[in-house]
């Protein structure tokens, strides 16, 4: 038995335990560099809103059902800062496979700064039964996004709460990651053109 603490050595010790198997699914990420930056932060279920839901059941065992879900979480106060611009929104959508609310489940996020430009991650999260709801912890690999953010790298550890038949999802997120070279920086650093050397005979 083990205990999910608080803050982000907690989620990272969590996500390690639990999400062992979501994490061979994933491709191996790029070595972060010296400069990378970490974000910790909550996300209550006042700011987290179940906007898309659609079950089906397997009808195989009770309880088992497929279920294709879209999340919206919002940061009114305080909001989080990557790479200088504030987020303004996060956007879930996956699929999970539950029986009695435990199993897995694989989702795509969209990360939407204030000035427009976003940033993507793959996730994939081990839930279990918890009173009327489940907990789960996810493990997420970010894959790039827009803008600055067009080299993004890093992973994403999250643990949950959740009761998707009521819509109440909140719990606390991790963000280790990279910007990497902007385009413009590369761009800079292209060889200048060179003028065309004279034939034989020429001047």
């Amino acid at each position: 038995m083990y205990r999910i603490g608080t803050g982000g050595s907690a989620i990272h010790r969590a996500a390690m335990l639990i999400a062992a198997t979501a994490m061979l699914s994933l491709p191996a990420t790029d070595t972060l560099a010296q400069d990378t930056q970490r974000v910790f932060f909550p996300s209550s279920a006042e700011n987290t809103k179940y906007t898309q839901q659609h079950l089906i059941e397997v009808g195989d065992v009770g309880g088992h059902h497929v279920r294709v879900f879209e999340i919206l979480r919002t940061f009114p106060k305080d909001p989080l800062i990557f790479g200088g611009l504030a987020l303004k929104e996060e956007w879930n959508r996956g699929v999970s496979d539950y029986t009695d609310n435990s199993g897995a489940a694989s989702f795509y996020g969209v990360y939407v700064l204030e000035n427009g430009d976003k940033f993507f991650a793959y996730s994939t999260a081990v839930s279990r039964k918890a009173g009327a709801g489940l907990s789960a912890v996810t493990v997420g690999r970010i894959t790039g996004g827009t803008g600055k953010f067009a080299n993004m790298r890093g992973t994403i550890y999250t643990v949950r709460t959740a009761d998707p038949a009521a819509g109440i999802n909140e719990g606390q997120t991790e963000v280790e990651y990279v910007l990497g070279l902007e385009t413009d920086a590369r761009d800079a650093r292209k060889e200048a053109p060179r003028p065309p050397t004279a034939r034989p005979g020429q001047r």
